[in-house]
């Protein structure tokens, strides 16, 4: 991800956190973390938990995020001290005036500070004037890729959006007043490939099952792109009902994807299985050389070392094929058909 990857995701999430933005430049943004952001962000249960337990008036954080940590350093710097100004008055023969630092002048009168909002303080009745404007630092935290709070932020959205219910609108929006939405159910699933070995080839399959008669789509990622979806159900809509149960129909994706990868060029696998057996019989040969002069005391730890040895290259050559799910979700897109009035059967 580049610099404008990371500010655009960035601001997405604090959009639907529902966080202010106070400022906010190609450089660094400034946000007011809503109540859930905080939760999810700073880590202060015990607060939270005090507020919940008491009812009282929540305060959340404020941070800056910093999306280019060099340019705010260089905006950063000092700048330079202005000049001193010529006072007319300190001429000399020589023809011009002398430079002399501005003093203050204590015959004017000075601004006078505002008066304590509460009279009756302490500290207002001795001294006249207690400041109330409590001036508090905001933490900054870099947002480049790979830093903690970029990490954070992507552990956020794995977790609350592995799964989502949505539902396509209708362009123009007016259409469903006129003409009834009918809904087809899209269960999709999109899964990571990884074939490994000492190397590593990773893939992203977005497979999608229509639950009303089974029909089976891949990159379906890409098509609910072209589509505007909410996460209300509008009204005058009906939704098709289901034909498929959610365990079919997961075992109905599972079968195809393993189809799929079942008509893969495997030479790779034979070529990590010959390098793996390769250096199971280095190892075995070192560790056999080892055990036929070691001292009897000293077998059993060569043979403990011999063992991790071997589980290691295991795990660094052995081929395999890992398949997981990044995340899934229900879609009721528009199946542009009316639906059948059961009366008129």
């Amino acid at each position: 991800m580049n610099k404008r990857n990371i500010h655009t995701f960035v601001m997405r999430f604090l959009e639907a956190y529902d966080c202010t933005i106070l400022e906010k430049t190609p450089v660094y943004v400034t946000a007011k973390l809503s109540p859930e952001a905080d939760k999810e962000m700073t880590g202060r249960p015990y607060y939270w938990s005090f507020v919940e337990r008491t009812g009282a008036a929540a305060e959340t954080m404020t941070y800056k995020f910093i999306f280019d940590p060099e340019q705010m350093k260089a905006e950063a710097k000092p700048k330079a001290a202005p000049p001193l100004v010529k006072n007319p008055l300190d001429q000399g023969n020589q023809g011009y005036g002398q430079l002399q630092p501005q003093r203050p002048n204590h015959n004017q009168a000075q601004p006078q500070l505002p008066p304590d909002g509460n009279p009756d303080s302490i500290l207002g009745r001795y001294f006249g004037f207690v400041p109330t404007t409590v001036i508090a630092r905001v933490p900054q935290d870099d947002v480049t890729f790979g830093s903690r709070r970029l990490e954070q932020i992507f552990s956020i959205v794995r977790g609350r959006g592995r799964f989502v219910h949505l539902f396509e609108e209708p362009f123009p929006i007016g259409a469903a007043l006129h003409h009834p939405l009918v809904y087809d159910t899209w269960f999709s699933v999109n899964y990571k490939v990884e074939l490994a070995c000492d190397r590593k080839r990773s893939e992203i399959h977005s497979l999608a099952i229509q639950l009303n008669n089974g029909e089976i789509r891949e990159h379906f990622h890409k098509h609910l792109l072209t589509k505007s979806l909410s996460p209300k159900l509008l009204a005058n809509s009906h939704i098709l009902p289901d034909n498929l149960s959610l365990p079919k129909a997961i075992n109905a994706l599972e079968m195809t994807l393993e189809r799929k990868i079942s008509v893969y060029d495997h030479s790779w696998a034979d070529e990590a299985n010959e390098q793996h057996r390769s250096e199971l019989n280095r190892v075995e040969a070192y560790y056999n050389g080892l055990l036929m002069s070691a001292e009897p005391d000293k077998r059993d730890e060569i043979e403990s070392q011999c063992r991790n040895r071997l589980q290691e290259i295991d795990w660094q050559y052995k081929p395999r094929i890992v398949v997981s799910v990044i995340n899934c979700g229900l879609f009721h897109l528009n199946a542009g058909r009316a639906p059948r009035n059961d009366g008129s059967r």
